[in-house]
Formats: structure tokens, sequence, C-alpha cells
């Protein structure tokens, strides 16, 4: 170090014994950070990543080709185009064929040149739209709710909603096959949570009596029409106990607008019950509606609730505005076109009649849009859904651990523009594949000692 005139320290003398002092006053003042455990900043460390990369040897070694993440060239409703080729398409939520539709295309065509493509920020904070609004009220009225808001996601609507809804002295009480947003919202809330065996109002009827006493708020969580088994809940039943047991009634119809009852109107009208009866309406955008996003139908406290507490609503981007646009004018069509739904239930019913006069297993089914065959083993699945797709057909296997392996499954969607001969085709076809499929555990061992 050098000296200044008269041996005093020059100013980048000081700055270097600064530093130096300062290391030295925290190579004794602090303890040294544990050294991290090896792989702690691998990625490829994350839980289940093992098994996705085992599952993907499995399928290259046997030829199987991914049904997964295909490129669809065009619209994909009844039918569709995948790697230039022609496809019957059984993998689409697009029930009543409203995506594509004129008025649909037109209202969202006409939302951009007023609006733009983007709310641009929280409707909150920089507002909302005309459609924005057209599009709650009218699925207010759907529902003879007081109410509705609509944000961008179906699955942060269920987390955010049931998260800021309940706390840690309420309880949530689900079905077992309830949807993953459900289930994590609930979690998110820290309320005490029990699901109940599926559809069985004896066993939720149990929980709430041992349950419900000791905890301030409950809510009853069911789906209108459960997205892989195609069934639906006794709402006559889950109305009686949630008035005896002074809960709240949550009801998911995803997959029941548009779908369930003579109009479409969902559970409600399928059950014949009067949809005020159910204290949460909730919904997506994405299937009937030909968008993307969810809602609450409800009392207006709660809709108010939402609108200023939630944080997927208040900290989130608003509702496209041609998609909140689309969305009104699919309701309108839905509404101004009673054959849609019409179709939709003789397509379903004469698929579920065609499959089960073939000996497939279609579980639970009512036959009502959502069709699985159930094969029990994974790589069965998985199998078949290839030799579908090698004969024009495309359906996607359902696997392990999106349900149990035993229930491992192909799921058809069945929508109003699927033919007649679309359906005996793809039910034909699947029945002849299913023979021509082996016993698949001997080939399961074999790869797993060879990948072990």
């Amino acid at each position: 170090m050098s000296g200044g005139r008269g041996g005093r320290l020059t100013a980048g003398d000081k700055e270097a014994l600064l530093a130096r002092l300062s290391r030295r006053a925290g190579e004794s003042g602090r303890p040294r950070a544990p050294a991290p455990p090896p792989g702690a900043t691998d990625f490829t460390t994350l839980p289940g990543y093992r098994e996705l990369q085992t599952q993907r040897s499995f399928a290259q070694m046997i030829g199987l080709e991914n049904p997964f993440f295909r490129v669809h060239e065009e619209r994909a409703g009844a039918r569709t185009r995948i790697g230039n080729r022609a496809y019957v398409n059984f993998a689409s939520y697009d029930y009543l064929g409203l995506n594509g539709h004129p008025a649909v295309q037109a209202a969202a065509k006409a939302a951009i040149d007023r609006y733009g493509t983007s709310a641009s920020a929280s409707r909150l904070v920089a507002g909302e739209r005309p459609v924005h609004r057209e599009l709650e009220r009218r699925l207010a009225a759907l529902y003879e709710a007081e109410d509705c808001v609509a944000m961008v996601s179906g699955h942060a609507t269920n987390v955010g909603v049931i998260g800021a809804i309940l706390g840690a002295r309420d309880l949530v009480v689900y079905d077992e096959l309830i949807h993953n947003s459900i289930a994590l919202g609930a979690q998110f809330s820290g309320a005490a949570r029990r699901s109940f065996p599926h559809n069985d109002m004896a066993a939720l009827e149990a929980i709430l009596e041992s349950a419900r006493p000791s905890h301030t708020r409950c809510l009853i969580v069911v789906e209108g029409l459960y997205s892989m088994d195609g069934d639906w809940p006794d709402l006559a039943a889950l109305v009686e106990l949630k008035r005896r047991f002074g809960a709240w009634l949550m009801v998911d119809d995803a997959h029941g607008l548009g779908v369930l009852g003579p109009r479409g109107h969902g559970l409600a009208e399928q059950a014949g019950i009067d949809p005020r009866e159910v204290d949460i309406w909730m919904g997506t955008l994405s299937k009937t509606l030909a968008g993307a996003g969810g809602y609450i139908a409800g009392p207006s406290p709660l809709i108010d609730f939402i609108r200023t507490s939630v944080g997927a609503f208040v900290f989130s981007v608003g509702l496209s505005p041609p998609l909140a646009a689309a969305c009104a004018a699919a309701l309108d069509a839905m509404e101004r076109e009673p054959e849609r739904v019409r179709r939709l239930h003789e397509n379903g019913a004469a698929f579920l009649k065609a499959a089960r006069e073939r000996g497939l297993d279609t579980g639970t089914s009512e036959g009502f849009a959502i069709i699985p065959v159930i094969l029990g083993e994974s790589l069965k699945a998985a199998m078949l859904s290839n030799r579908l797709s090698a004969r024009g057909i495309n359906v996607m296997p359902i696997l392990h651990p999106a349900v149990a392996e035993r229930h491992a499954r192909l799921r058809f969607f069945i929508t109003a523009e699927h033919s007649l001969a679309d359906i005996e085709e793809a039910v034909q076809a699947t029945a002849e594949e299913m023979a021509n499929l082996v016993d698949t555990s001997e080939t399961i061992a074999a790869l797993t000692r060879s990948l072990t």
C-alpha cells in the first residue's frame, strides 16, 4: 500500500483497506453457507421428471409415437388436419361446433376493430369494455343468478375463488374425481379438506355429519359433467344436504354448459332443479363457448367480493375483448340454434350404444359428449391411440397418473358436428384394434429390467 504526502493514505488506499477489512469481517462474522446437495440446481431432479423420461424411453423402444402436442393445421372440430393429413377428430371440446361459427367469428372481428386484441391491464384499474359486461349479463341470466364475473383462466378461477372464500376454520368437501383446479384451490385456502367416493351421496352425508359441526363455513364442490367419465351427480340430493348442513354448494359446470339439458343449460336443467338452489356456478369459456377463460355466477355479494378481493381477477389482465364478444355470440347461437344440442345428444347416444354393443367398457358415462373406453393399462391406451391415428381417427389416451392405472383409457369427445358415419367408423375401428392388442404386462416388465 502506498502512502500520500506526509505518510497519509490516498483515496485509492483507503478504498482498498476498507474492502480488505470488510472481507475479513465477513469471513469472521458470518458462517459459511453449507454446500448445496449434489444436483440441487439440476432441473432433471424435479419430482416426476425421471418417470417422464422412463415413459418416453418405453415408447421409443417399442416404436410408439407420442400422441400429445400434435400440431393441428386448421380448426380442430369434428375434423382436423395433422401432418397434412385429414382426421376424424374426437379430441375437441367444441361440443356444439361454435368455434368457427360465422356469427361468432364476426363478433370477434368486430371487437378487434373496436377494442384491439387485449384489455391491456386489470379491469379493476384499467376499466372494462361493454363486451365484458354483456357476456357476464348473459351468463348470469342463464343461471338465473344475480351477477357473474369472467376471468382469463378457468383453472385460475377455481384456484383463486376457492382459495379466497375459505380459511383455516372452514371445511371443503369434494368428489374424489374433482378437477385438479378445485383440489388446488382447496389446498390453497388452508381449510380442512375431505373427499368422498365418486357420486356417493351417503358417504358425503357421513362426512358432513362428522366434520361440519367443528368448522365455521363449509363448501361442497362437484362437477356438472365429469370430464373423465361423462357422468353427473345427484343435484337434488346435493341441494338437500347443503341445506341440512348449512353449506355452500358449488358446481363446476365447465363440461355441462351446452351439453346437459334440452337447451344445453347445464346440470340444473338436466336435473330439473332451480339453478338458484346452487350457491356458486362455475364454468369455462373454452368449451361450448369457443373462447378461453372462466366465470363465476352467483349472489351479488360473492361477485362483488371476487371483483375486489380475489387475486386471480384483481391482479390479472382482463379477459380479451374479442374473446368476450365471441363467447357472448356463442351463447346467442346456442339459444338460436337448438338443433345443435339435439344433434349432440343424438350423437352421444349413438356412440354409447354402438360401443356397448361391441363390448367396450364405457364406465359410468351417460353418453353426453364424453365417453371413455377403459382399457386398464396405460401402455395399451397409448398403443390403441396410435393404431387409431394410423386409421385417420384422432383420440387421446388418458394415462397414469392422470387416472389410476387400472382406469387408463381413451377419451372420446363427441360433438354436434360428427356424423353417424364418423361414430360408426370410430367405434368399429376401436373394437377391431382392441381385439389385436396383446397383454402388455410382460413387455413392461422386460423394458423395466432393461432400463434399470
